[in-house]
C-alpha cells in the first residue's frame, strides 16, 4: 500500500523548459542537486513555495513572476528530488522532499540572509507536506517563520482515499499531526468541489490549528483541485485574499521586524490602521 501511495503522490512531469539563466542549484544533505529559482523584487516578504505533485519549475515560473509583482513579494521556488533537472532521477520519497525544503530554507536564511520573520511558506496540494513539516520544525526551534499559506492541502496521503481517524504506519505527509505545533498565522484555501483532495481536508486542518493562529480561511465555492486560480481570474478574488492575509498577518509588511503575532492582535492592528487612514 505504501508503494502505491507513493506512486500516486509523486507524478513528476517530463522536465519543462526553463532558461538556464533562471536556475539556482541547491545541494541537499544527501548530496542531491535540485533546481530552484528566485524572483527578487527587493520586497520585505519572501514566499517559499512548495509545488504540487505533477508540477515543476518551468510550469510555474510565469505565474510567480506575475504574482510577485502584484503582491510585491519575493518568491523562491524549488523542485523536489526526482523532478525537473534534479541530479537524482530516482523515485521521490517523503524524506527526500523534507531534505529538499530544508535545503531551500537554508539557502534563503543562510545564503541570502533572509530572516525567518520575513518568510511566508506557501504549499499547494502535495506541497502542503513540506510546508507543514518546515513550519512545525521552525516553531520547535524557537524561531518560527512569519506565516503559512496552504492551498488545497491534505490531512495525510492515506486520508485522501480513506476517512481514517488515526495516522497509520506507512502513511505519508501527516499534516494533521503537525498543524497543532505550528506557531504562526495559517491561511487555508480550498475548493469546495475538489475532486482530488476532498474539501473537508482543508476544513479539518483549520479546526486542528491552535485557535490563535487561525487566519480566516477562503473556501472557494465550486472550485476543484487544479482550477482555483482560473475560477477566480476574472474577479481577482484569489489575489485579493492572498494580499489581505499578508497585509493583516505578516508584520514585515508593516516594516516591523518581529516574529509571528496572534491572529486576534493582527486583526486589531488592521482595524486601528484602517481607522487611522480614515
Amino acid at each position: 500500500m505504501g508503494e502505491s501511495i507513493s506512486t500516486l503522490l509523486f507524478q513528476p512531469p517530463p522536465p519543462t523548459f526553463l532558461h538556464p539563466s533562471r536556475h539556482i542549484y541547491l545541494t541537499t544533505s544527501t548530496g542531491t542537486r535540485i533546481p530552484a529559482f528566485f524572483i527578487d523584487r527587493g520586497a520585505s516578504v519572501t514566499l517559499l513555495f512548495s509545488h504540487g505533485n505533477a508540477e515543476d519549475l518551468g510550469m510555474i515560473y510565469d505565474w510567480f513572476v506575475d504574482l510577485s509583482r502584484v503582491l510585491s513579494v519575493n518568491v523562491f521556488c524549488y523542485d523536489y528530488t526526482g523532478y525537473g533537472k534534479s541530479s537524482n532521477r530516482e523515485k521521490p520519497t517523503e524524506e527526500q522532499v523534507y531534505r529538499d525544503v530544508d535545503a531551500a530554507y537554508e539557502y534563503l536564511t543562510e545564503g541570502r540572509g533572509v530572516r525567518p520573520e520575513n518568510i511566508v511558506l506557501y504549499g499547494r496540494s502535495l506541497g502542503s507536506g513540506p510546508t507543514c513539516y518546515l513550519a512545525a520544525k521552525t516553531a520547535a526551534a524557537g524561531r518560527s517563520v512569519a506565516g503559512i499559506i496552504l492551498q488545497s492541502p491534505l490531512l495525510s496521503a492515506y486520508r485522501v482515499a480513506f476517512n481514517f481517524r488515526f495516522s497509520l504506519t506507512g502513511d505519508k505527509f501527516c499534516n494533521i499531526d503537525k498543524v497543532s505545533s505550528i506557531t504562526c498565522p495559517v491561511f487555508i484555501v480550498h475548493g469546495t468541489q475538489d475532486e482530488v483532495v476532498p474539501f473537508w481536508h482543508g476544513q479539518e486542518l483549520w479546526v486542528n490549528l491552535d485557535a490563535k493562529w487561525r487566519a480566516k480561511p477562503f473556501w472557494v465555492l465550486g472550485a476543484g483541485h487544479n482550477n482555483i486560480e482560473a475560477v477566480l481570474r476574472k474577479t481577482g478574488a484569489f489575489i485579493d485574499h492572498l494580499a489581505e492575509f499578508l497585509d493583516i498577518h505578516i508584520p514585515a509588511r508593516w516594516g516591523e521586524e518581529k516574529g509571528p503575532i496572534e491572529v486576534t492582535e493582527c486583526i486589531e492592528r488592521a482595524i486601528r490602521r484602517a481607522n487611522k487612514d480614515d
